[in-house]
């Protein structure tokens, strides 16, 4: 039997798939079970590394690191937001010096390391840490936001806008109730992997002083007292960031799946026609 685009494997063919898959299952596990005899040989679970864990002092550490990493990640993503879309309506606009400007901030920043803006507005400006990082953070993921705006509202087909022109709408009509609605489900799955990168970048603040999430980890893992707990704290951290970015990939998810729902128009019911009146001889006059 075959399909459409490819032949339905035979039985030899799925006897081997199935070899491949025990064989590539058997070479994890190979591995994942000598990484944790590595951590055991070299005494990475000894309850001396993970007796820090059980203190309060260092629970609260931690969690407010966490609350400064949210913190700062969420203005900066709120601000980058904005940024590119201000970025993005210049690039797109109709006249050119506007075009130009937008054009060089974009490149400009999109081009600039992170980590150097950062420091330039830390030292150079003697701004705060959260606000040296937020900063930083807003100039480099709105310039590649704007990129992803510009690109998802051109992505739109030509046709939308010069229909919604036909009509009489404005630009701005169009760009907001014809472009940009079309454009978001094309634009989400770049919006949420910047974000992503945005929320990992926040633990460069530790380099300024900031006491974000990987700073409050760096102080317990070069805890002496502890037997430096490196380790541990890499356990500890990481699922945190991993679950951070996977909340925000199934936000992404949801808002897509919601953008796909059509609205549901309910039909109106429309009554039968009552017959005319009689015409002379018995015969009604046509519908």
């Amino acid at each position: 039997m075959t399909t459409a685009l490819y032949d339905v494997p035979g039985p030899r063919t799925r006897q081997r798939h199935r070899l491949y898959g025990l064989l590539a299952t058997a070479l994890i596990l190979a591995l994942l079970g000598w990484v944790v005899y590595l951590l055991f040989s070299t005494g990475q679970f000894t309850a001396a590394k993970w007796t820090p864990f059980t203190y309060k002092g260092i629970q609260e550490l931690l969690l407010r690191g966490l609350g400064n990493t949210l913190k700062a990640f969420a203005l900066a993503a709120v601000l980058s937001l904005a940024l590119g879309g201000v970025l993005a309506t210049g690039r797109l606009s109709a006249h050119r010096p506007v075009r130009w400007v937008s054009t060089v901030l974009v490149e400009f920043f999109r081009a600039m390391p992170v980590l150097v803006m950062i420091f330039f507005i830390y030292v150079a400006l003697q701004a705060e840490p959260l606000v040296a990082l937020v900063a930083g953070l807003t100039l480099y993921n709105g310039s590649v936001l704007a990129e992803v705006f510009r690109t998802g509202i051109n992505a739109v087909d030509r046709g939308q806008r010069e229909a919604a022109y036909a009509l009489g709408m404005r630009k701005t009509q169009v760009m907001t109730h014809v472009l940009v609605p079309q454009a978001v489900r094309a634009m989400l799955p770049a919006i949420i992997s910047q974000l992503v990168v945005a929320l990992k970048d926040t633990s460069l603040g530790y380099l300024i002083t900031y006491e974000e999430f990987l700073h409050a980890g760096k102080l317990i893992a070069s805890n002496l007292d502890y037997d430096l707990p490196f380790i541990p704290v890499v356990m500890i951290i990481s699922p945190i960031y991993i679950g951070m970015c996977m909340l925000l990939s199934w936000l992404a998810h949801w808002v897509s799946k919601r953008q796909r729902r059509n609205p549901k128009v309910e039909g109106v019911e429309v009554a039968a026609p009552e017959p005319g009146p009689l015409l002379p001889g018995g015969h009604r006059p046509p519908a």
